[in-house]
């Protein structure tokens, strides 16, 4: 399912686009979160919404939206109130604008990446700076750092949701190791 906001007089230079991953959801919120996504993307939603075989009264869906930078984010804050869902936001890169990704588990929360314009994941240089002091030369705390801001963990806890079904649509963010 594809959106794309009809904003009146708005030029779509400048827009990005992304993809809602409702990994997997009780059935109860399904409305709920179409409400939510509606809410923000300004747009009627039609999501469809399929079993998630990975979690028994499950259900997944997926939707591509095109918008404003800053959309994704959004979409992650609308969502933050679900409890036992697990899911995934992407935006891209768009002129002047960092790409992003959001990956939320019910154990790990939520985890917010940068992303370049090719998808890769952006460990910013403050960020390498920190990680460095705090390894204290340990090669051992600065790989398992790094693993943190790539959310190795949240893939980890994603991946099983990502891959289950017969035929589901699947989309590669990145690949680690």
């Amino acid at each position: 399912m594809s959106v794309l906001p009809n904003p009146t007089g708005a030029s779509r230079a400048g827009w990005t686009r992304g993809v809602v991953f409702i990994h997997a959801t009780p059935k109860a919120l399904c409305a709920h979160i179409q409400w939510a996504l509606e809410s923000v993307l300004g747009s009627r939603v039609s999501l469809d919404w399929r079993d998630q075989p990975a979690g028994p009264g499950m259900m997944r869906a997926d939707l591509s939206w095109t918008g404003a930078p800053g959309t994704g984010a959004a979409v992650a804050s609308a969502l933050k109130g679900f409890a036992g869902i697990r899911y995934e936001i992407t935006e891209d890169a768009s002129p002047g604008v960092d790409g992003a990704r959001w990956s939320y588990t019910p154990s790990l929360g939520i985890l917010h990446t940068r992303t370049s314009a090719n998808g890769d994941l952006v460990i910013g240089e403050d960020r390498l700076r920190e990680i460095i002091r705090l390894a204290q030369g340990s090669g051992e705390a600065m790989a398992e750092m790094i693993e943190e801001c790539l959310g190795s963990d949240h893939d980890a806890e994603l991946d099983i949701f990502r891959h289950a079904g017969e035929g589901a649509p699947v989309r590669w963010l990145h690949k680690v190791g």
